[in-house]
């Protein structure tokens, strides 16, 4: 009677209240039930479901988003580290550019191209401040990484890609670096290639990814004739 006089709702206020609160009740032992079920199925679970148990939906909708900014040049050489710039340096070109070569993935319209000395290009991810937590990267989620090249049909091209996974003090904990590729247009087809890798089972600690990509031309020839990047990506499947 005390907590029905202190509280200023009145009594069938509270009782409806009380009521809604058990059917709440319910309703998440249902979902846990439903989530157990599923998982000894090995189903997988509808966003919406898995939204509906996060405290964070818009984290669980974006776990696996490209953690790369800037991937195919919309915002010209923003957020990239030009670790080397030779040549006419690097450079932003339109679809399909002076390579003459369409891309096959929509939505991107853009790319960088490299010169006629060594031009490479970086960013490092920190996981951390993406949103995952120390807990999430020690139970070593799948990393996959992909880039898209191409050459010209006038002049070959060298490309290359670097990606390591780091730990707190940024220590290689793996490494992927893709066989060494040349196109020669005489011999070679020089459109859009896919590079894709999967990182799995590499340890606890990750925290930091390292994507390095780009390339030169063969001929030395100035301006730009080197090898053609786009479409990168690096996602952790958590």
């Amino acid at each position: 009677m005390q907590l029905l006089t202190a509280c200023p709702m009145s009594g069938r206020a509270l009782l409806a209240c009380g009521t809604a609160c058990v059917r709440e009740s319910r309703k998440q032992l249902k979902q846990k039930c439903e989530l157990e079920k599923t998982s000894q199925r090995g189903g997988k679970l509808p966003f919406l479901f898995l939204s509906a148990l996060s405290p964070y939906p818009a984290l669980t909708e974006d776990m696996s988003r490209n953690l790369l900014k800037n991937p195919a040049g919309e915002e010209d050489m923003a957020f990239w580290e030009l670790t080397e710039n030779g040549g006419s340096q690097w450079k932003v070109e339109e679809l399909p550019g002076d390579s003459g070569y369409e891309f096959a993935v929509g939505g991107v319209t853009k790319y960088f191209t490299t010169s006629y000395e060594l031009c490479l290009k970086r960013q490092v991810v920190d996981l951390l401040a993406e949103g995952y937590s120390g807990e999430d990267l020690d139970a070593q989620p799948d990393v996959t990484v992909e880039d898209w090249y191409s050459g010209r049909s006038d002049c070959g091209c060298s490309y290359q890609l670097s990606v390591l996974l780091l730990d707190a003090d940024q220590e290689v904990i793996q490494e992927f670096t893709n066989d060494p590729v040349t196109l020669d247009p005489d011999c070679d087809d020089c459109s859009w290639k896919q590079v894709r890798h999967t990182f799995s089972n590499y340890g606890p600690g990750l925290r930091f990814i390292s994507f390095e990509h780009g390339g030169q031309d063969t001929k030395f020839w100035d301006g730009w004739f080197g090898v053609r990047v786009t479409g990168s990506s690096v996602t952790v499947n958590a």
